[in-house]
């Protein structure tokens, strides 16, 4: 029986030393970690987790928000777990599935975190249309380019090293601004657009 701990953080820059000194003093023999969004459970980590798991072992977690996003993945985690006899104790929230009541609490706070993420992205969309309105939102500005590493990596992608897609994740770039400005610096011209 082992006590296992799943963290996350939403990004590679983020520090999840909070989560895993939590889980050092309750004593978590082996942690599973991602570094993403948790907006689906198509996580490595987690699935890593879930796949890892046995009869009688205990995953705690620091808070219900870092195992999942929205009232039915965590319901569908728990559901994995209970079948697998595997206990979910949340430190923060202090609740423990192995009970009923911790089953019911469980339930309510994942739908409470859902309802004022939802809150929040309305009153986020409602200021953006205010502001539209108003014309005063001219959305995100792209990051500044950094023409030298640009090249280097359309270079590579050009010489069949790796895929526009990689070259993309690479350079933190979506399809449309990648295309684009590849088609700016000569790296390809209007006769490729169609074959891309």
């Amino acid at each position: 029986m082992a006590i296992i701990g799943y963290a996350r953080v939403s990004s590679a820059d983020q520090n999840e030393e909070r989560q895993l000194l939590s889980f050092r003093e309750h004593g978590v023999e082996k942690i599973f970690l991602d570094k993403m969004s948790g907006k689906d459970t198509k996580r490595p980590a987690l699935q890593a987790m879930l796949d890892y798991v046995r009869e009688g072992d205990t995953v705690v977690v620091v808070d219900f928000s870092r195992l999942a996003r929205s009232t039915v993945d965590m319901l569908r985690i728990v559901e994995k777990l209970n079948s697998k006899s595997v206990r979910l104790v949340s430190l923060k929230e202090n609740l423990d599935t192995d009970t009923p009541q911790g089953r019911f609490m469980l339930t309510v706070f994942a739908a409470l975190a859902e309802l004022e993420r939802d809150t929040i992205r309305e009153r986020q969309q409602e200021g953006i249309r205010i502001a539209k309105a108003a014309g005063k939102y001219k959305g995100r500005k792209p990051l500044p380019l950094d023409e030298h590493f640009f090249s280097s990596e359309c270079k590579k992608w050009k010489a069949g090293m790796q895929t526009a897609a990689e070259t993309q994740r690479h350079l933190g770039m979506k399809p449309n601004r990648f295309y684009r400005l590849a088609r700016k610096y000569g790296f390809f011209g209007e006769d490729e657009l169609h074959e891309k």
